[in-house]
């Protein structure tokens, strides 16, 4: 990495993964070495059998990410190849968090702007600290950003409200995020990571086959109709039933016990 030491930090604590954006000096901004690091990171945390949920989170409590480290683009974003480059590569470090098999958690401390909105986006959860501040500010630098942004954006928020915040490129506080739905919850501060590893693990105790599968279900509702690929939905709502986890949570149920799943 650079010498500032901006790098993507991969961590595993049993169950719960962690992909720490780390760039303390540039509030967590993303450099085109970090963008490339994270289909690897997230490759790294999946190696081992067992992992059931990745917590997403800025480096510190100041900031999620400050979005893409804008002072190398005059020499990383300079010509038609490089940017094309730039932009495959953070094309790729999303598809990468997006498809991740297993639920992922965005916990987002203080700024969360451009690029650090679209990592937050590719979650299936966003946790926000009431000091949180979002915003989108493209038009303010001369650039647009790629559909894939833009359509989990609208999907979550609306065209209006997307149009106002790509358009004006203002910022909004957590407050407005939750209205608006871009946001789970919002919580205070000093409760925000107690309150991101509660939902870790309540996550990583439940059957992973099942997170799994709706993970994928949900992603397929959002195709048109003749896009979904219904045989693959019912295999992993078959694969469930057959499963010595579905075995193990009627029997805990029976038992009034905590159920000790497995994924299998």
């Amino acid at each position: 990495m650079d010498s500032d030491n901006a790098r993507i930090i991969a961590e595993r604590d049993g169950a719960v993964g962690r992909l720490i954006i780390s760039n303390a000096k540039r509030r967590n901004a993303v450099t085109l070495e970090m963008w490339q690091a994270i289909p690897d990171a997230l490759r790294d945390l999946g190696a081992a059998d067992g992992l059931r949920v990745i917590v997403v989170q800025g480096d510190g409590d100041a900031a999620f990410s400050a979005g893409a480290d804008i002072s190398e683009f005059a020499t990383k974003r300079s010509d038609a190849a490089a940017i094309a480059t730039y932009d495959a590569a953070v094309d790729a470090a999303c598809a990468a968090l997006a498809e991740v098999p297993v639920p992922t958690i965005a916990r987002i401390d203080g700024i969360c702007m451009g690029g650090g909105v679209a990592l937050a986006l590719c979650c299936d959860l966003r946790l926000a600290a009431d000091d949180a501040q979002f915003a989108i500010p493209a038009a303010r630098l001369g650039l647009a950003y790629g559909m894939a942004l833009l359509d989990q954006l609208v999907a979550l928020v609306g065209p209006g409200h997307v149009k106002d915040i790509v358009f004006t490129g203002r910022r909004f506080d957590a407050a407005e995020a939750r209205r608006l739905g871009l946001l789970n919850r919002v919580l205070a501060k000093s409760a925000l990571a107690d309150a991101v590893a509660d939902v870790a693990r309540s996550i990583a105790g439940n059957a992973p086959l099942s997170n799994r599968a709706h993970k994928t279900m949900i992603a397929e509702a959002l195709k048109t109709p003749r896009d979904r690929d219904l045989e693959r939905c019912r295999a992993l709502v078959d694969a469930c039933y057959e499963s010595a986890d579905f075995a193990e949570g009627q029997s805990a149920f029976r038992e009034k016990r905590p159920p000790h799943f497995t994924g299998r």
